[in-house]
């Protein structure tokens, strides 16, 4: 097997494309970063047409969601929020549970988004 070497020209395109593509990035981030808010219609798509949660209505979807967000800014931990998930919906899934809980988070109340991932580090499922 040949190594084939690169130049420091090449090296140095490379490099300045790269600090090109990651400033434009930046850039949307910066711009894109105030304009964080709830999405209501996404949440919805997303617990309404995944099987599991069987809300009778949007309504019923977005008031429980809403419910998450306030117990997640009320400082509830993480592990208490999934025992009231897996209890509500009579299930042991731990995908089925954080699924709804990051996506009532991300979609509905997206400030708490922290708020959330600092509960939930450390966080450990219970043995079966």
């Amino acid at each position: 097997m040949q190594r084939r070497s690169v130049s420091n020209r090449t090296r140095g395109n490379l490099a300045v494309a790269f600090l090109a593509w990651a400033g434009l990035c930046g850039v949307a981030a910066l711009a894109s970063a105030p304009c964080v808010r709830a999405d209501v219609v996404a949440y919805l798509v997303n617990v309404t047409v995944r099987p599991g949660y069987n809300f009778a209505n949007a309504d019923a979807a977005l008031s429980y969601g809403h419910g998450i967000c306030d117990k997640v800014s009320q400082s509830r931990s993480y592990a208490q929020v999934m025992g009231d998930v897996k209890a509500d919906f009579n299930t042991s899934d731990e995908y089925q549970a954080s699924y709804l809980i990051s996506q009532a988070v991300n979609e509905l109340c997206p400030a708490l988004i922290w708020q959330l991932r600092n509960s939930a580090a450390g966080y450990r499922p219970p043995a079966p």
